[in-house]
């Protein structure tokens, strides 16, 4: 059996993210096992967590197995990603030899690694955790690079507890202002998990400038022709909002302006107005509302929405813990 990575949730069928989701709900109604006895995984993190690093260490332990926690330049060597590149620089080790050392301790790899937000053409490649699947015998996990898988499976989750079936449910992934650009990653899986689901999905962002990359919104049109949703994009908050069953907010950088923040500033800036806030929520069918966290209280969303019973965003970030745990043992399994 060719070795399987857990990339992004486009490599995987409906059917098998269906499976995952049951597992994670069944680990949800019992927490603790005995499924990853003796195995280990390795997180390595370029950039900062606290949900993604807590679940995942607490999920290996619940299972019986171990987590080691590493941040390459920090307390690892620094890593070169480059192929066939003179190593006169930071970068003490290579991909090549990092990946098969770690292969040869651990079980399972799992990568958080950011885009450098310098120019997208470059970053879309996500080349660090690609180098990692490409070189390492183990698994690969994606904890978050240009997509996040694992957030996807919780928000799935939580959906799934609140409404059943989603086909057919109208959900809008609604762009937020935040100070500064942020990466895409938590909407481009928002899209692809909400189409996979069969969702009627709306886009809403301030202009066209704010539309995902043509990857993401390719595979959002697919997924929804497989699974029998819609994939439309919106600028009017009103008509997004309204009859929504849904509403999950993220904010994110215009990928025109990708490496060039300030020029994107003033039009960030003009449109705080997207906050979400009680009376945008009062035109939803009673919609819940969700957010990845952390969350800037009052800037993406007020008070008010974030401490209403239509809020499940606490019950998602609980959920990273179940779903990890699932990814985790599916991938041991089928080794």
């Amino acid at each position: 059996m060719s070795l399987r990575h857990f990339l992004t949730t486009q490599d995987y069928s409906r059917a098998e993210i269906d499976a995952l989701l049951e597992q994670a709900a069944a680990f949800k109604r019992s927490p603790r096992g005995q499924q990853l006895a003796g195995k280990s995984v390795a997180l390595l993190f370029f950039n900062p967590s606290m949900r993604t690093r807590t679940s995942f260490e607490l999920g290996a332990f619940h299972l019986g197995g171990h987590a080691i926690v590493l941040s390459p330049g920090k307390d690892a060597w620094p890593i070169e990603f480059r192929p066939n590149v003179v190593m006169d620089g930071e970068a003490e080790e290579h991909i090549a030899e990092v990946a098969r050392v770690l292969s040869r301790y651990v079980d399972l790899i799992a990568v958080r690694a950011f885009p450098k937000f310098q120019d997208w053409s470059v970053d879309r490649e996500d080349a660090v955790i690609k180098a990692f699947a490409q070189h390492a015998t183990v698994p690969v996990i994606n904890m978050e690079t240009i997509t996040h898988p694992c957030q996807e499976l919780a928000h799935a989750l939580a959906l799934k507890e609140r409404f059943g079936d989603l086909t057919g449910r109208k959900y809008v992934l609604t762009w937020t202002y935040h100070p500064k650009p942020l990466n895409t990653a938590v909407a481009n899986s928002a899209l692809l998990i909400a189409t996979k689901m069969g969702m009627n999905v709306t886009l809403l962002c301030p202009t066209s400038d704010y539309v995902l990359d043509e990857r993401y919104m390719a595979y959002g049109e697919q997924n929804a022709k497989e699974n029998g949703g819609s994939l439309t994009v919106s600028h009017n908050i009103e008509e997004a909002y309204r009859g929504a069953d849904v509403v999950y907010a993220k904010s994110w950088g215009a990928l025109p302006f990708f490496g060039n923040w300030e020029a994107e500033k003033p039009i960030r800036d003009a449109h705080k107005h997207f906050i979400v806030d009680e009376a945008k929520m009062t035109l939803t069918n009673n919609g819940v509302f969700s957010h990845c966290l952390p969350l800037r209280r009052n800037i993406k969303a007020t008070d008010a929405v974030m401490d209403s019973p239509a809020c499940i965003a606490i019950d998602e970030a609980e959920n990273r813990l179940h779903v990890q745990k699932a990814v985790m043992t599916s991938l041991i399994a089928q080794r």
